[in-house]
């Protein structure tokens, strides 16, 4: 059992000042977040983040900066932990070889864990749109900081 869930998560931002969400279904659960995910053991922030852009988008990434870090108690969705969420600034290295979606969970195919990906224009993104709390916190700042 482990009491802390350690997660990254990049802010991609494209030249039309739209940003990478990702659209979920898993564990019954539907959800929109940024892209990236939980830290593996023995893995720095940075390399976590690479390689789960890797994994969730085929594409790798340069860290530009940091941007937040969770600051607030969260109890994870799933299990028993504290999630730690830790936000970058980044930019694709590689091209996002990608199917973007325009609609909410446009999932291709069926299964009991899908994903699709959304460009969001930053003056259209409202926190209402994420489930977890630290994603809803997140877009407050990305708002704020337009």
């Amino acid at each position: 059992m482990y009491p802390f869930n350690v997660r990254v998560y990049g802010l991609l931002v494209n030249a039309d000042d739209e940003i990478l969400i990702s659209d979920e279904q898993e564990y019954g659960l539907r959800f929109t977040k940024f892209p990236g995910g939980g830290l593996e053991f023995g893995e720095g922030l940075i390399d976590g983040l690479k390689r789960e852009f890797v994994e969730e988008c085929n594409a790798e990434i340069e860290v530009v900066g940091h941007f937040y870090t969770t600051d607030f108690f969260v109890k994870s969705a799933f299990n028993e932990s504290q999630v730690i969420n830790i936000y970058y600034r980044v930019k694709n290295t590689t091209p996002l070889n990608l199917i973007f979606k325009t609609a909410v969970f446009d999932f291709e195919g069926e299964g009991d864990i899908l994903q699709s990906f959304r460009w969001v224009k930053l003056c259209e993104l409202k926190p209402e749109d994420f489930l977890f709390p630290t994603d809803q916190h997140v877009a407050k700042l990305l708002i704020n900081s337009i």
